[in-house]
């Protein structure tokens, strides 16, 4: 290593110019909100589909007018804008959300100054269920009108996505009893200690109002719970008459009903990785041609062969204007009855058998048998032809890629409201965002 003379020591060595940030400098910068985002973004044409949909319905509930005191309502255009670019960004938290109108410049131009707070954002979402739903079928109408989705074959297919309920908050009818008790005394016992002025004014105004509706939906969750109790025993009942006399038929009758204690309407479901936790099925329909969402619903029904078929094809019917001719189902969806009212209704139904429980029977289920309706042979026939089989290969190639896109890429990963009512606008909101993105050309032309 070569010594330094004197004259190059580190001490005399010229200092490194750096640049360093200076957050105290006043700047004066000429802003206008709408150079936030460039003229080609995204979020310009939510805004511009959105500004071609009727709103009325969600105007109806603003109790602010002109003329009478009062702070002004926020757009629902603007709050219409928001969750639906949320959802196409894949956002599906009130909170986060409220944040991104902060921090992300396509958000603060969505807003274009007015401020927004996570509590308006999540009652919004929620609050206006048939005015969603209209809006959404407002979209397939477009759609139709410009000849993009014909319906004439569609395909449906159910996803279980995972409910807020924890899997520990299942209790029987008995404990639900108990723990409603328990609850009631202690609405009572709140009521007594606030009666007493000394210690309301210790507590506080807002920490007694949070705790006052805190038991409130306490009890309120309990007596949902016990509610639903009725009909999860009317539908273990018909499983068991389903199964029979025998040892699976027992085994139902012996089973107890449990009740999520924070989400009354949740089921714990078999999920796609084979395990079992509190989920909600949601159910899409899909236009085979054009690929856009023409149906959604969201049940609490574990299995798809609880008479799914019909009420969505009727949907699709009442949305669109237009007759379904073929139905596209997985084997789940299977029932001799479904089959008879859809050849009744002049709809041919393409959906695979069920495998034969004898093992000598298999790969023969769809061969004509003694007995066989109309509409069965019919099916039956059908699903055997080769323009069959090719049809129903449209199947996977629509509601299997419908499906990973709204759970991947349209918020629908997990259901954190509760509720079947809170989960189908969740549904609505992820479809709706798929049928904007994907078809939002179309819709502003």
């Amino acid at each position: 290593m070569k010594t330094p003379t004197p004259n190059t020591t580190r001490q005399d060595q010229p200092k490194p110019r750096l640049r360093k940030p200076e957050r105290h400098q006043t700047l004066l910068v000429p802003l206008c909100p709408d150079d936030l985002v460039p003229p080609d973004h995204e979020v310009r044409n939510v805004v511009a589909v959105v500004a071609k949909m009727d709103l009325s319905q969600f105007r109806e509930t603003i109790k602010a007018v002109e003329g009478e005191p009062g702070r002004n309502a926020t757009d629902p255009a603007l709050l219409v804008a928001l969750w639906l670019y949320a959802a196409i960004r894949g956002e599906s938290s009130a909170r986060r959300l409220e944040t991104l109108c902060e921090e992300s410049r396509p958000f603060q131009w969505l807003c274009g100054g007015v401020t927004v707070n996570y509590h308006l954002l999540s009652d919004f979402r929620t609050a206006h269920l048939d005015a969603l739903d209209a809006l959404f079928t407002q979209c397939i109408a477009a759609l139709v009108g410009k000849g993009l989705v014909k319906v004439g074959r569609i395909s449906q297919d159910g996803t279980r996505v995972r409910a807020s309920a924890g899997a520990a908050s299942f209790r029987r009818e008995a404990r639900l009893q108990t723990l409603l008790d328990e609850a009631r005394r202690h609405v009572e016992e709140l009521r007594r200690q606030f009666e007493d002025e000394a210690y309301a004014a210790e507590v506080g105004a807002r920490r007694r109002a949070a705790q006052e509706r805190a038991a409130r939906e306490r009890e309120q969750h309990l007596e949902e719970a016990l509610a639903e109790l009725p009909e999860l025993k009317r539908r273990q009942e018909e499983a068991a008459r389903r199964a029979g006399n025998g040892v699976r038929g027992q085994k139902i009758r012996q089973k107890e009903p449990r009740v999520s204690t924070t989400d009354p309407e949740a089921r714990v479901m078999k999920m796609a990785d084979g395990g079992f936790r509190p989920a909600y099925n949601v159910q899409f329909a899909t236009d085979t041609e054009s690929r856009a969402v023409v149906g959604v619903d969201v049940t609490n029904e574990g299995s798809d062969g609880a008479g799914l078929s019909e009420p969505m094809r009727d949907q699709v019917e009442e949305r669109t204007g237009r007759k379904v001719q073929e139905h596209l189902l997985d084997g789940g969806y299977l029932r001799t009855e479904d089959v008879q009212q859809a050849h009744a209704e002049d709809v041919a139904l393409f959906v695979p058998p069920k495998p034969a429980r004898k093992p000598e029977r298999r790969g023969r289920e769809l061969e004509p048998r003694p007995g066989d309706s109309e509409a069965v042979l019919a099916w039956k026939e059908r699903m055997r032809s080769e323009e069959g089989q090719a049809i129903y290969k449209e199947r996977a190639s629509t509601s299997e890629t419908v499906n990973a896109d709204v759970r991947c890429y349209r918020g629908l990963a997990r259901i954190t409201l509760r509720g079947l009512k809170k989960a189908k606008c969740l549904a609505l909101w992820s479809a709706l965002a798929y049928n904007v993105m994907h078809f939002a050309a179309a819709l502003l032309t």
